[in-house]
C-alpha cells in the first residue's frame, strides 16, 4: 500500500498507475451533486470558490449524523457518474483528486490524462468503516444543503484503490479486459 499526502503533488500522481492501493492522510473535501453545481455556477459567475480547489481531492461523500463523541457518523462513497458532468471543470480549474464509487465517463477521463489529475474508489458499504480515518470535519460552505455541504475533512490513512490515473490507466475496464471470452 503506498501512503500519498493531500493536497496532492505533481510527483505522486504521476507515480500512481491504475490498481494501486493507497493510503491517504492530509485533507479531502467533501462534495455530492448539489455542491458541484453551486461550484460551476460560482465558476462561470467568476467569483472564488469557498476553498482553493488547486491540488485538492474531492470526496464524494454525504455523512450520516455523528452519534455523541464521534467525529462523523457513517462516510461511505456515492456514485461518482452523477458528478461528471460537472468534474472537467473543476478538473480544469485544479482540482486533482476525486474519491467515490463507480465508473467515469470519458470526458471526466480524458480531463484526468490531459490535467494531470486522478480519481479513486473508496470501497462502496464500508462508511462506518471509513469514517475511522476523519479525525476532524468542518464545514465549509453551502450548510443549507444539509449532508451535502461541503466539509473540510482532515484524514488519515484513508483508504482507496486508484481506478483512473493520469496515464489513461482504468482499473474497471483493465478488469473487464481480464475476463472477456
Amino acid at each position: 500500500m503506498m501512503e500519498i499526502r493531500s493536497p496532492l503533488e505533481p510527483q505522486a500522481i504521476e507515480k500512481l498507475s491504475a490498481g494501486d492501493q493507497v493510503s491517504i492522510t492530509g485533507v479531502l473535501y467533501t462534495a455530492r451533486d448539489a455542491a458541484h453545481k453551486r461550484l460551476i455556477e460560482a465558476l462561470e459567475r467568476g467569483e472564488e470558490l469557498p476553498f482553493d480547489i488547486r491540488g485538492q481531492t474531492l470526496y464524494y461523500m454525504g455523512p450520516s449524523p455523528a452519534k455523541p463523541g464521534q467525529v462523523i457518523g457513517a462516510a461511505g462513497p456515492t456514485t461518482s457518474g452523477r458528478m461528471d458532468v460537472y468534474s472537467p471543470r473543476l478538473i480544469a480549474a485544479g482540482l486533482k483528486g476525486m474519491i467515490g464509487k463507480g465508473a467515469r465517463s470519458p470526458e471526466v477521463k480524458e480531463a484526468i490524462k490531459k490535467h494531470k489529475a486522478i480519481y479513486f474508489a473508496a470501497i462502496g458499504g464500508a462508511g462506518a468503516l471509513i469514517a475511522r480515518a476523519i479525525k476532524k470535519a468542518e464545514l465549509v460552505a453551502y450548510e443549507e444543503l444539509g449532508a451535502e455541504a461541503i466539509l473540510r475533512l482532515e484524514v488519515e490513512n484513508f483508504p482507496a484503490i486508484v481506478v483512473n490515473d493520469a496515464h489513461g490507466g482504468d482499473l474497471y475496464e483493465e478488469g473487464k479486459a481480464r475476463y472477456r471470452i
